[in-house]
């Protein structure tokens, strides 16, 4: 990045969802481990998940269950999710900061792996939705779906800035050319995602508020 420091004075910002805004691993882990069962694999615990799952997740359950196709693995996954009660959170500072954001006039997006209709429900059940111009989600790969969604909403890069808990958020930036803030209140752990070298990492967003987005 020519300006380092250019996510201080961002006008637009490109959320991921799961870790970054709301804390769903609860029943995404129930699914998970539906999964496992169902093809004869121990279950993960948290700690096992947060370690060895990455996105995209396709990449990841090639290696777990080798040749079992997407469409075989949705066919478990989907409805365990659908049906767990396990509870969905905002992250704490979460709220907070969209509130700073939205008074700042910062156009704000989703870009998430996770279904859409998760997502929407979601957005809307913890009062969420009216923040977001729109949800992209149901996307396997990000790297594929961020220049799109620049291109169709106008976003400069150099104004945009993408917010995630994964190291494939930080590769997803990079893809489109824009800055990279990672926060550690997801999937990922510290050293996990520094890898992906991210532009800041922050250990919440109340952090990121207090030092960028006073």
């Amino acid at each position: 990045m020519s300006d380092h420091m250019g996510h201080r004075h961002a006008k637009n910002i490109i959320f991921d969802w799961s870790g970054t805004l709301v804390d769903d691993l609860p029943p995404v882990l129930e699914a998970t481990n539906a999964v496992m069962r169902a093809f004869g694999k121990p279950e993960l615990s948290r700690e096992q998940f947060r370690r060895e799952f990455r996105l995209p997740f396709m990449h990841w359950y090639e290696e777990v269950l080798p040749g079992v196709p997407l469409k075989e693995l949705d066919k478990v996954f989907l409805p365990a999710y659908a049906a767990s009660q396990q509870p969905v959170t905002v992250l704490p500072h979460a709220l907070k900061f969209l509130e700073s954001c939205a008074t700042a006039g910062r156009r704000m997006f989703v870009l998430s792996s996770a279904p859409q209709y998760a997502v929407e429900e979601q957005a809307e059940a913890l009062g969420l939705k009216h923040f977001f111009e729109r949800i992209w989600a149901g996307v396997v790969d990000k790297r594929t779906q961020i220049k799109p969604l620049l291109d169709t909403h106008g976003l400069l890069q150099q104004d945009t800035l993408m917010i995630g808990d994964m190291r494939h958020d930080m590769h997803t930036a990079r893809a489109g050319g824009i800055h990279a803030v990672a926060v550690l209140t997801g999937y990922e752990y510290e050293e996990a995602i520094a890898t992906s070298e991210p532009d800041l990492m922050v250990r919440d967003l109340g952090e990121l508020h207090a030092l960028h987005f006073p």
